[in-house]
């Protein structure tokens, strides 16, 4: 039903108003309310839009009148969020980094606003403002929200933390802390500015959300109607909960059985190719793998969609054949260093001895690159797996931008087809600055031209009567970032000038848009870290600062902005007002920022020892911001390495085969066979990032994770569309959140998170340092970082 008012969701109104899309469901034309998963038996075709899916996994409903503006939300969001922010700070510093995640967030908050409901007294006027009414699903969602906008650890951290234990200390504190905030906020502030591009259409899916949407209507729905779905739930939960015990701690080659390497362990051909129990161990391939924690390591393959699937299974076999090509046939020197590295080596290693490349050889005092020592030195070398991924990697970059004009040009093109006469006039007037005079109310008109476009999604249709936050807010963010960002970076010479910022910042706000639109699409995003790192190689020679900073505001603000955006989907399929949802995420996100530069204060002032080492300890580590600042170093000589006419010059001409890469596929769907659907389903720029992605890691869980990924997003999909809408997502859900609280309390309990490591007994199921029983030569490798 239509309002004809805009709704405060301020208010508690005293009974409840049932807000529900008529007609929304093509293939149930009679229906007119949510699709109950329940009814759906016997009757659900195969679900084969992003519609079908949002359609028919989670209910287009609302109830205007569930209020998250409580005491108890924000108690519980900003609780967690210090928790998140300072667990995540503290984390990137340890030898195992543990990702706290939207679903362990869902979980905790879940319990304690259900506590503080049951357990806070509602008479009289205090019980009445610290627990009003029984904790809601709105609450519940913003306090997840703030949380999660909480629960990262900025990039700026690392690179104050380059600065003081490699160049000379930290600028002052103001500077640090505001260039914390900054480059926090200033993707908020880009991505924002995109919702209409990359947010309210329905095709806009953002598929990692589904498990996340699906558990909150599960927990929140009455219990008459979710009864099942809420047992099976909770049955999942804990039995992952008590089953990954086993494959991380007491029999932890269930992780990654490799008949292979069972069958000869003595083979190194055999250990590159299925090894993979071990970081930089092999590929993986054929490998069984029982630890969901691994299998889902980077997002369950239940929600992945199966286009996105079936074009990195190509990539990823392709991807074997290539890299197990360049090394055999020691192209770039590969067999003179090890199969699997991220590290700078020196020219006189050979197959038996790994020489890393000694930086601070080239390092002038002001912490700039010495070219003349460079020529003495000689340029490092990168074993052929890294120089693999980082070629597929810019290949992928240009492929990606090609592929979405080609394919998705409808979409993208929104991002500037705002740009005509009267608006660029319209910027010229102050009254279009004036963001505090902006109320976010629609007119009856526009109401019901977004509830009659069809490309909208169904949720956000059913939202329209909600205040929106009008995109002046965004953008006064997003200056208020640039500005800070400008004044901190040259306060604390940074060696990056100011025009690299302007560019930097530009490059952002294109890149979100395709970036954005390939990730809200198909779940996938490409890791722009090592491009960033290239290009300000190029711009900003000899200057590893500079490298740091320029990648600081690009590419965390790029990861910044399509978190910003998947969460505010996570919003919009909850029916967060808009303005709750803004409140929630900038308060989530400022809390997080500040906790996580006041913890990276304290734990490099108490550590730094043992952060500069290569060891470190079982409880600290430096390996991160070694591998930025080593990164940075690389690239700051990027014109020696990577140009046209030296050693790695396909890392650069990677850009135009990218380029060049969709445009076969294009004429073929769109001149040759027009009928075929094979040339419009496969992606290039997906297919080419997954040739290097095993460059690093442990890749024992990747044939698991595409058989299970076949199961649930193809077989259950089309031919039980029932059990699919009912399970799949539920399922993953809580696969995912018994396996995240498992590894919270086993980080802290065994695995020496708090200080004291408790290794479980050896015996043939525990085989440390190679688990999988194959030919990995740990020692030799461990011993050739000290040289």
């Amino acid at each position: 039903m239509a309002h004809n008012s805009a709704i405060d969701d301020k208010t508690w109104p005293p009974e409840k108003v049932a807000a529900d899309l008529n007609g929304i469901d093509e293939k149930h034309p009679d229906h007119q309310g949510p699709v109950d998963p329940e009814s759906l038996e016997g009757e659900t075709g195969p679900l084969e839009t992003a519609e079908d899916i949002v359609t028919h996994v989670i209910a287009v409903d609302d109830d205007p009148s569930l209020s998250p503006w409580t005491f108890r939300m924000f108690f519980v969001g900003v609780g967690l969020s210090v928790f998140g922010g300072v667990l995540q700070e503290i984390m990137y510093f340890k030898p195992q980094v543990v990702y706290v995640s939207v679903m362990f967030l869902t979980v905790l908050a879940q319990a304690l606003g259900t506590a503080l409901s049951q357990l806070i007294p509602r008479k009289g006027a205090i019980g009445r403002f610290l627990n009003p009414f029984p904790w809601n699903r709105k609450e519940h969602t913003a306090a997840v929200l703030m949380a999660s906008a909480a629960s990262v650890s900025a990039l700026s951290t690392e690179a104050l933390s380059v600065q003081e234990l490699w160049y000379g200390g930290y600028p002052s504190t103001a500077a640090g802390v505001f260039i914390t905030l900054s480059s926090q906020l200033i993707g908020y502030g880009a991505a924002g500015m995109m919702r209409s591009v990359l947010l309210y259409p329905t095709k806009m899916l953002y598929p990692a959300n589904l498990p996340i949407t699906t558990v909150m209507e599960t927990l929140h729905k009455p219990k008459a109607e979710t009864a099942k779905r809420f047992k099976v739930f909770w049955i999942i939960f804990v039995a992952i909960f008590c089953w990954e015990w086993f494959p991380e701690y007491m029999f932890p080659i269930l992780s990654a059985v490799s008949i292979f390497c069972l069958a000869d362990q003595n083979n190194a051909v055999f250990t590159n190719l299925f090894g993979g129990s071990q970081g930089n161990e092999g590929m993986g391939f054929l490998n069984i793998c029982f630890d969901w924690n691994y299998i889902a390591g980077f997002g369950s393959p239940l929600w992945m969609p199966l286009q996105t699937l079936t074009n990195s299974f190509i990539g990823y076999l392709g991807g074997i054949i290539l890299s197990m090509g360049l090394y055999y046939s020691n192209i770039w020197r590969g067999m003179d260093f090890p199969f699997m590295s991220q590290l700078l080596y020196d020219g006189s290693s050979n197959s038996t001895n790994y020489v890393p490349y000694n930086e601070t050889l080239i390092m002038n005092a002001d912490f700039t690159i010495n070219t003349d020592a460079v020529d003495t030195v000689g340029v490092p070398y990168l074993t052929a797996t890294y120089v693999n991924y980082l070629v597929t990697t810019n290949a992928s970059l240009t492929a990606t931008l090609v592929h979405m004009l080609l394919w998705n040009y409808d979409d993208v093109s929104k991002a500037w087809s705002w740009i005509t006469l009267d608006k660029l006039k319209s910027l010229l007037k102050p009254s279009t600055y004036c963001f505090w005079k902006s109320t976010g109310a629609r007119t009856e008109a526009e109401k019901e031209a977004i509830r009659q476009d069809p490309t909208i999604d169904p949720h956000y249709r059913l939202m329209v009567d909600y205040h929106e936050v009008p995109s002046s807010w965004y953008f006064v963010v997003f200056v208020l970032s640039i500005i800070v960002g400008l004044v901190c970076l040259y306060v604390m010479k940074s060696t990056l000038p100011w025009w690299g910022f302007i560019i930097g910042t530009l490059l952002l706000i294109v890149l979100i848009i395709f970036f954005g639109a390939q990730s809200a699409i198909t779940g996938f995003t490409v890791n722009m870290q090592p491009v960033m790192q290239m290009l300000a190689g190029y711009m900003f020679p000899g200057k590893p600062l500079a490298n740091m900073y320029f990648t600081t505001y690009t590419y965390n603000g790029l990861s910044q902005g399509i978190l910003l955006l998947r969460d505010l989907k996570l919003a919009q399929q909850n029916k967060l007002s808009p303005r709750a949802t803004f409140t929630t995420q900038m308060v989530g996100c400022v809390i997080g920022a500040l906790l996580n530069y006041v913890m990276m204060i304290s734990i490099v002032k108490n550590q730094a020892p043992l952060l500069k080492s290569a060891e470190g300890s079982n409880v600290w580590s430096g390996a991160q911001v070694q591998q930025f600042n080593t990164l940075a170093i690389a690239w700051a000589i990027a014109p020696k390495m990577f140009s046209i006419g030296a050693r790695y010059q396909w890392v650069t001409a990677a850009y135009l085969v990218g380029f060049l890469a969709p445009l076969p596929f294009y004429i073929m769907h769109k001149f040759v066979f027009p009928r075929q659907r094979i040339w419009s389903y496969l992606n290039t720029s997906i297919i080419l990032w997954y040739l290097g992605e095993l460059f690093v890691g442990l890749n024992a869980s990747i044939t698991s994770y595409y058989i299970l990924g076949a199961f649930g997003q193809f077989y259950l999909r089309r031919y039980r569309p029932q059990w699919f809408v009912k399970w799949n997502y539920l399922v993953s859900a809580a696969l995912d959140g018994g396996t995240q609280v498992m590894i919270f309390i086993a980080t802290f309990a065994v695995f020496g998170g708090s200080g004291k490591a408790v290794p479980f007994p050896e015996w043939a199921g525990n085989h440390p340092n190679n688990l999988d029983y194959c030919n990995f030569a740990v020692q030799m490798y461990d011993d050739s970082r000290k040289q």
